[in-house]
């Protein structure tokens, strides 16, 4: 209980993602970092190591490693005055979350790819259990201000994702995401909510009704204490987590400032797989997607099936290849479909005319005008061989 206090007091302490404080809470342990930031001393060591990552001034400046690291320990200990990590922990279970730390049999394993960015503890709201949700997860992301397409296409692959047995991660926001979420939530698999506040705070606020809907079959993510308001530095900071849950990330709309961008970073920065779909070239809110595909950044996918195939087990969902109708006349042999083509539509003609059209010798012709005729391809007329008209249905 005490680990657990702890990661909460350093919750209140740092903002998500705060690599520093991340280092001292791996170096030391929680309780001890709380306890060094409590005395005021942190452990020569750990100023070793943050002089060596941040050499910036000349010495005795006060851009200098060490007075950089007084402020930010400054930082630390004026939030310290205030933290209740015992109110957090009430406050969590009022309101039906539950508190998971490194170690718990619900953390995901794969957040420890974050290193020194990993969250301290994770605030859970929903039925579903976070880890098992993310064994075999992507992630759908793209713009807030997704267009009908975008929209469609986010619903598509949260639906056909979670009919096959994937859960999906999201971020919960306007546009792509909350298409997604809702996609996944028609096709019955959880889906994972990663937010940029407080696992009590809903935001955005049209979204009240969607977040009990997957609180119902998936589950809400925040690193952040309770209490705390979304701002445009969190969004960024929390897409590290949608892109470490998920085995694989697909950006579904993304302009060329998008934030789904900073989550195909961190994709590939943790070795995920990435995959983009293609959008209208005349459409700014696909060029992002345009440029992860050129630049071999991302895989370019069109089905929800095509990106099970990359996040599954190798051979074990292979996606349909795309075909055309297979056509009567698709299963002629070669000679015969070159007689057929030379034989004329309206005129008709004879068979050495359609011998010398179709490169072939005459008793070539006539045996496979035969078989042509009884399959209803051509027929006879006082002229010579024409194709047979189509008749309608019916008709």
């Amino acid at each position: 209980m005490r680990e657990r206090l702890a990661r909460l007091v350093l919750m209140r302490l740092a903002e998500p993602g705060d690599p520093v404080m991340g280092r001292l809470a791996a170096s030391c342990g929680p309780e001890a970092a709380v306890e060094q930031i409590r005395r005021g001393a942190l452990d020569p060591g750990f100023a070793r190591w943050f002089g060596s990552v941040h050499r910036g001034g000349a010495a005795g400046s006060d851009d200098g490693a060490g007075e950089r690291l007084a402020r930010v320990l400054a930082a630390w200990t004026a939030r310290l005055e205030t933290a209740d990590p015992a109110a957090d922990l009430a406050e969590g279970e009022r309101t039906g979350a539950r508190l998971v730390v490194p170690g718990d049999a619900e953390w995901p394993t794969q957040l420890d790819d974050l290193g020194d960015v990993r969250p301290h503890a994770l605030w859970l709201h929903g039925e579903a259990d976070l880890r098992f949700a993310c064994i075999r997860s992507v992630a759908v992301v793209g713009s807030r201000a997704a267009t009908p397409y975008g929209a469609h296409v986010a619903a598509e692959f949260g639906a056909g994702l979670s009919e096959r047995g994937h859960g999906v991660v999201s971020g919960g926001a306007y546009g792509v995401d909350g298409a997604a979420h809702r996609g996944a939530l028609a096709g019955g698999a959880p889906t994972v909510a990663v937010l940029a506040c407080g696992a009590d705070v809903t935001y955005p606020s049209a979204h009240h009704d969607l977040f009990a809907a997957v609180r119902g079959q998936g589950v809400l993510v925040s690193e952040c204490p309770m209490g705390v308001r979304p701002t445009r530095p969190r969004f960024l900071v929390r897409n590290r987590l949608i892109a470490a849950l998920a085995r694989g990330t697909v950006v579904v709309e993304a302009a060329v400032r998008s934030g789904a961008l900073n989550t195909a970073g961190h994709a590939v920065a943790l070795n995920r797989v990435l995959a983009a779909v293609p959008g209208p070239v005349t459409s700014d809110t696909s060029v992002g997607c345009h440029r992860l595909i050129r630049q071999g950044a991302a895989i370019c996918v069109t089905t929800p099936a095509e990106m099970a195939e990359l996040v599954g087990a190798i051979g074990s969902e292979l996606a349909p290849e795309p075909r055309g109708p297979v056509l009567p006349r698709d299963r002629l042999d070669p000679e015969t479909r070159r007689v057929l083509e030379a034989v004329p539509a309206r005129a008709g003609a004879g068979p050495a005319t359609i011998a010398v059209d179709a490169g072939v010798d005459l008793e070539t012709v006539l045996s496979c005008l035969g078989g042509l005729a009884a399959a209803g391809y051509v027929e006879r007329t006082s002229r010579g061989w024409r194709l047979r008209p189509e008749r309608p249905p019916g008709g």
